[in-house]
């Protein structure tokens, strides 16, 4: 199986890193810089899971896209979904399968929109990835797992054939029969950190120590959780669990990618992660106050960065 994966940054980097390392067939879409760099120094993972150095991993510029794919990874960030769209639409055939790792579920409509919805599956991923300033991909925590799957929650031969490609990768990567739920759940948990932790402009444990930071996470929480409960899709018990654990846990550093980007002047998911999720509130007449005041701050923050 042919595996494209559109950008070798943190999460691309990282995942379709750990496939290569496993011998399977994994070539990078990437832009002319990153290009150079992976040829100097190779794809480099420091990792507490083990650290690797790929040297020359296999490379291809979007004006040099010659062939098609089994399957096209994507790990962009939404703002950049247009413009991947665009860079990797030559590699997708009638049997390319796409699979989206964004946050959120708005890029689903984009890409059913480009590509048809019968090439479109359902995915997402756990883990703390970044570049540091060698752009290596660094992992900062364990935790790592990606998960796929039919839309509908069929298991199709074209599933089962990706699932033998990632399980036997170093990383937890599973099949699901409820990937869209899973994806619903997720965004509930990533937009809860994300809102609170780029507000506050600390990590979970520091709000946590503040008079009324415990009121505060949780309520942000709930909001979240209200608004995918009247979508349709409330989060199981064991999702609600652990949310509620990584927000009481004292003295976590726990933090959401999204404040590392606003601490290092970078964009920001503001309309794809929390937008969306006031949208679909305002459409149910769910009030999520907190995600008002947390969407505010990351529309300034835009608008300051020019």
């Amino acid at each position: 199986m042919r595996v494209l994966i559109v950008g070798a940054g943190a999460i691309g980097g990282y995942f379709g890193g750990r496939m290569l390392q496993a011998g399977r067939d994994i070539t990078f879409l990437v832009r002319p810089r990153r290009a150079v760099e992976l040829a100097a120094a190779g794809l480099v993972i420091k990792s507490p899971n083990g650290d690797v150095t790929l040297k020359d991993p296999p490379v291809v510029q979007a004006d040099t896209i010659k062939d098609k794919y089994d399957v096209v990874l994507l790990s962009c960030k939404a703002y950049d979904l247009d413009d991947a769209v665009t860079s990797f639409a030559p590699a997708v055939g009638e049997k390319t399968s796409i699979l989206p790792l964004l946050n959120g579920m708005r890029h689903l409509d984009v890409l059913d929109k480009k590509f048809g919805a019968s090439h479109v599956l359902g995915g997402l991923c756990l883990s703390a990835v970044t570049l540091n300033e060698k752009r290596e991909v660094v992992q900062l925590g364990p935790m790592q797992s990606l998960g796929f799957g039919e839309r509908d929650g069929k298991m199709s031969d074209r599933v089962r054939a990706i699932a033998d490609v990632v399980g036997s990768s170093n990383f937890g990567g599973a099949a699901s029969e409820t990937v869209l739920q899973d994806m619903w759940e997720k965004w509930v948990l990533l937009a809860s950190i994300a809102a609170s932790t780029s507000l506050m402009r600390a990590p979970i444990g520091m709000i946590l120590a503040a008079p009324g930071g415990k009121d505060f996470l949780l309520g942000m929480l709930d909001e979240c959780r209200a608004v995918t409960t009247a979508e349709g899709h409330p989060p199981r018990a064991p999702a609600l669990e652990r949310a509620t654990a990584m927000f009481t846990t004292e003295g976590s550093p726990l933090t959401a990618s999204m404040f590392r980007d606003i601490k290092a002047g970078q964009p920001v998911e503001a309309d794809h992660v929390i937008g969306d999720l006031i949208a679909r509130a305002d459409a149910a007449n769910v009030p999520v106050p907190r995600l008002r005041t947390a969407y505010t701050h990351l529309k300034a923050y835009e608008q300051a960065r020019g």
